[in-house]
């Protein structure tokens, strides 16, 4: 009999180390030749985790948001285009308006958008003018038309070409203005650059496309609709796509990797979730670029139970780099602290994909509650019937079968307050792991590590004990 272990059963053996600063150690990641990880984080693809919110914190930090399937495309392909829009020095295609839109109209686009800036265009996509908050915070006339209202052309500081970060700080400093539209000689908008914008671009951390544009993901299932979500999703502007199921070792999931890839061969393709050697080989045999792994470790999962079914999360990382190769691999789930994604690291991952540790923030989905005076947000497991319901009915599909109940369907955790903090913290443990393994960066943690089992008295051991204590 195989014998597994998790991320309580052992710890890594410390070794000489020659780093002189935490601060100097390289967590990058390489998830694909196009994307390298900052912060070899990933945002799990939960409805109570990631929406547009979580994968701009995500990106900003360094790592990658997942937004969830469990809604319907259109729905999906919205938060997708929310993030690609939240920074961008050049923005190629503004959102505009005609001069005959209404200002309630306006109203309902910066609720839709959360933006507060429009330019306004006439039908052959002339520049008329612009609208900004200014223009209209004070305008109680919910019918006054944009034209009425807006700056006119005449008025506004634009470029008649695309102008580099130096050119659009000088014209920043020189008008102290916001908003630079980028037009051709007949006034036809080309794009727009924002000064907001332009403050982001100078985050060196931030997980970027290049055209500037936050990088985010979008995961999609092996039935019915899979490939059309799939084509919405990288019209919206995807950079990676997920099929995320709970066994991804089906031969109907190894189709549908290869269906993925020869459709949208340019788009990298994580797959998942397996959690052995030979589900890693057959995934990447079939088109994977990333394999995600991990069956039953989630604090929301309850298949371990209810299937009987699943490999320690150690022995399941260490298992899936054999049958993986040279791709990278996430280890998704189980991870309760910055120790326990360490350990994920060193037994072969390149990231880890975090659900429970990400959930209760004020960038993941859903409302802050009283729950017996502890201030709680909703948490879930995705192969809860609850989410499953949720589902059906969010994508319009029918079906009399309901699968066995293998996810948490009503659980809470604590408010956090904003994931900035969390993943800051997460960073800086996973900083001092690397010290502690005398590695300066991933492939020498790879190479470094090494793990040593321990007993219950040495978990025990492990945490603090003997003392009372408030943190």
């Amino acid at each position: 009999m195989l014998e597994g272990y998790s991320f309580n059963d052992v710890l890594l053996i410390p070794k000489r180390s020659k780093i002189d600063s935490r601060k100097d150690i390289d967590l990058s990641s390489k998830l694909t030749d196009e994307i390298i990880l900052k912060l070899p984080i990933i945002s799990s693809p939960m409805d109570t985790v990631t929406e547009a919110e979580m994968a701009i914190a995500m990106a900003r930090n360094g790592g990658l948001g997942i937004i969830h399937r469990f809604c319907s495309i259109e729905y999906q392909a919205k938060q997708i285009e929310k993030v690609k829009r939240a920074e961008n020095y050049f923005v190629e295609n503004p959102i505009t308006i005609s001069p005959y839109t209404t200002l309630k109209e306006i109203k309902e686009k910066i609720e839709e958008y959360h933006f507060h800036t429009f330019l306004v265009v006439d039908e052959a996509n002339k520049l008329l003018g612009l609208i900004s908050k200014r223009d209209y915070i004070l305008e109680e006339d919910d019918n006054i038309l944009a034209k009425d209202i807006m700056t006119p052309f005449e008025q506004l500081i634009v470029s008649y070409k695309e102008i580099t970060l130096e050119e659009a700080k000088e014209i920043f400093n020189k008008y102290k203005i916001e908003k630079i539209p980028i037009v051709d000689k007949d006034r036809t908008l080309k794009g727009l650059i924002t000064f907001k914008d332009f403050e982001y671009s100078l985050n060196k951390k931030a997980t970027r496309d290049t055209k500037g544009r936050l990088l985010v993901g979008a995961a999609i299932g092996i039935r019915e609709d899979y490939l059309e979500r799939a084509e919405e999703l990288v019209k919206a502007g995807v950079d990676i796509l997920c099929i995320d199921v709970a066994h991804g070792h089906l031969e109907k999931a190894l189709k549908a990797i290869k269906e993925v890839k020869k459709k949208f061969s340019n788009v990298p393709l994580i797959a998942g979730n397996i959690a052995t050697e030979e589900g890693a080989r057959d995934l990447k045999e079939a088109g994977a670029d990333v394999i995600k792994v991990g069956i039953g470790p989630g604090s929301a999962c309850k298949t371990r139970i209810v299937a009987g079914v699943g490999v320690p999360q150690i022995t399941a990382i260490q298992l899936a780099k054999k049958g993986a190769g040279d791709i990278p691999i996430i280890a998704d789930g189980g991870c309760r602290n910055s120790g326990d994604i360490v350990k994920a690291l060193a037994a072969g991952a390149s990231c880890v994909m975090l659900g429970f540790l990400l959930a209760g923030t004020d960038e993941a989905p859903g409302e802050i509650f009283n729950l017996k005076d502890r201030l709680v947000k909703y948490f879930r497991g995705m192969a809860s019937t609850t989410a499953y319901k949720d589902k059906l009915a969010k994508t319009k599909e029918t079906t009399e079968y309901v699968p066995a109940d293998e996810g948490v369907n009503y659980g809470f955790v604590d408010y956090k307050g904003s994931v900035v903090k969390i993943l800051n913290d997460l960073e800086k443990g996973i900083r001092s792991g690397f010290s502690y393994c005398g590695a300066s960066n991933l492939k020498e943690l790879w190479h470094n590590a090494e793990f040593i089992k321990i007993t219950e008295a040495g978990l025990r051991e492990s945490y603090p004990h003997d003392i009372k204590y408030l943190d």
